[in-house]
């Protein structure tokens, strides 16, 4: 999850060094490179399956497309409306917003680390939030109300997937089939693509921009995306969102080396609380399972055979 944060940090960067290309049109060619490389992708994973399990999916296959649409979508126009900073500290509300979903629709009973820890990466947020969201410019609050949209349906993706892996081992021991939620990236690509289309017109974008566009369409959505959607199966959906925190600091440090958005004091320390926040929260999580296997150890140890 740690490379998968990574991948996706690199957007602001590459949007940066864009020539022509903006707003709608950078959407459009980010999420059509996108689903391009997922049809040939799924296509060798699945084969022909892939189509006959798009149109026979149920609705949390195109439930948790729609989400990816949304965030394609508001993503990359938010960042051409605003700093990059300021687009990664609004998407990092998406572990409270996620926490607190999961907990009323699947009923997940939290930690207290981990309660803990967004609080404390709650408290960085802010600290960067505060300091960057000022100065009353509306082309800058329409930047952050647009990126708002990303984790509330990061919220609702993630909850939809957890409550899929829930109950895929029931599915299949009731001899059902629970359905693959990979092709929703690829659902989330074409939407955002359609949706986008129309607003771009005409295309401007140069041979340079396509190049770097191709670039985040594949190895900044689409390989890191897929890998998440595997990694719900195995991580809570409110450690995922937390995890995903570290895209923050992550795209503010590229975009501050390689575009010149030099972050502020503000966002410098937030990111510190957000990154001890992560690795408090990993740490207490990793003491936590060893100290019960121990403990499942030591009493498969005294247990007294039947005889």
């Amino acid at each position: 999850m740690v490379g998968v944060t990574l991948l996706w940090s690199i957007a602001g960067l590459v949007t940066r060094q864009l020539e022509a290309a903006r707003s709608f049109e950078i959407t459009f060619w980010r999420s059509f490179f996108n689903a391009a490389f997922l049809v040939v992708a799924l296509g060798a994973m699945q084969g022909r399956g892939l189509w006959r399990s798009l149109f026979r999916s149920g609705w949390p296959v195109w439930a948790a497309g729609a989400c990816w649409g949304v965030m394609f979508t508001c993503f990359m126009l938010a960042l051409s409306l605003t700093t990059v900073a300021n687009v990664l500290v609004t998407m990092a509300l998406a572990p409270l917003a996620t926490s607190l979903l999961a907990r009323a629709a699947l009923g997940h009973r939290l930690p207290a680390r981990t309660w803990g820890a967004i609080a404390v990466a709650g408290l960085g947020i802010a600290w960067m939030y505060g300091r960057e969201a000022g100065g009353g410019d509306a082309r800058h609050l329409l930047g952050t109300l647009v990126a708002l949209g990303v984790p509330l349906a990061a919220a609702v993706n993630w909850t939809i997937t957890q409550h899929i892996s829930h109950h895929a081992s029931s599915a299949r021991a009731g001899g059902a089939r629970p359905p693959d939620l990979l092709p929703a990236v690829l659902i989330g690509a074409v939407l955002s693509s359609l949706a986008s289309l129309p607003l771009a017109w005409p295309l401007q974008a140069s041979a340079h921009d396509l190049g770097l566009l191709a670039g985040l369409g594949v190895f900044q959505l689409a390989i890191p995306c897929l890998i998440a959607v595997r990694l719900a199966r195995v991580l809570p959906a409110p450690e995922i969102a937390l995890l995903s925190l570290l895209e923050v600091v992550f795209g503010v440090a590229w975009a501050w080396l390689g575009a010149g958005e030099e972050p502020s004091l503000a966002v410098l320390g937030g990111g510190t609380l957000v990154l001890a926040a992560l690795v408090g929260n990993e740490w207490l999580g990793l003491r936590e399972r060893a100290a019960r296997a121990r403990l499942q150890e030591s009493s498969s140890d005294t247990a007294v055979p039947l005889s």
